[in-house]
């Protein structure tokens, strides 16, 4: 995940709390830890070089400013919530002539709104009425532009200025030939 899609999708979860917020309540879906976690992963542990993110408990819970049973609920609850996916890795070890699995650092995948549960994405913004104050008035082109100019040279110099071909390269030559007549 590149790091603007990750910072982007922080923003995101804060939003999640903030519509999630219920009045008398403290905090929103997510919850006050849970950010303080997410937090810490995005940007504290993400490599968004090589995508990896595998800190440990301990070291998420030193960033983030709380203790290591509190990490270990909100990434629960992150994972509830279905903003993290968490991947568990152990490596086969013999102890004692005995087979085990030994723990290693989880790694986790931060994933996107659409698996969020309860999200629901900002309405957009309805666009203004046509003659109101947020409608933008169209721009002239530059061969409206010209009619409006009243000396020769500047509306060839304005004429000028239009990308493209068509009307207003026409207008160009004809009025820098007029010009030139008139010079001589």
């Amino acid at each position: 995940m590149p790091k603007k899609a990750a910072i982007k999708l922080w923003h995101r979860t804060r939003e999640f709390d903030r519509q999630s917020h219920e009045p008398g309540q403290h905090g929103g879906a997510v919850g006050r830890t849970a950010l303080a976690v997410l937090h810490a992963l995005v940007f504290d542990f993400a490599n968004f070089r090589t995508g990896r993110l595998d800190p440990s408990y301990k070291a998420i819970a030193r960033k983030a400013g709380m203790s290591v049973c509190a990490v270990s609920d909100a990434l629960k609850h992150l994972r509830e919530l279905g903003l993290l996916h968490r991947i568990r890795r152990c490596v086969e070890d013999w102890q004692d002539g005995r087979f085990r699995l030994r723990q290693e650092t989880n790694a986790y995948v931060l994933l996107p709104e659409t698996y969020w549960q309860g999200w629901q994405p900002p309405a957009e913004p309805p666009t203004p009425a046509q003659g109101t104050w947020g409608d933008p008035s169209p721009l002239l082109t530059g061969v409206a532009l010209a009619a409006l100019e009243t000396d020769p040279v500047a509306k060839v110099a304005v004429l000028r200025t239009e990308p493209g071909g068509g009307l207003a390269a026409a207008l160009v030559s004809l009025g820098a030939s007029l010009l030139r007549r008139r010079e001589s």
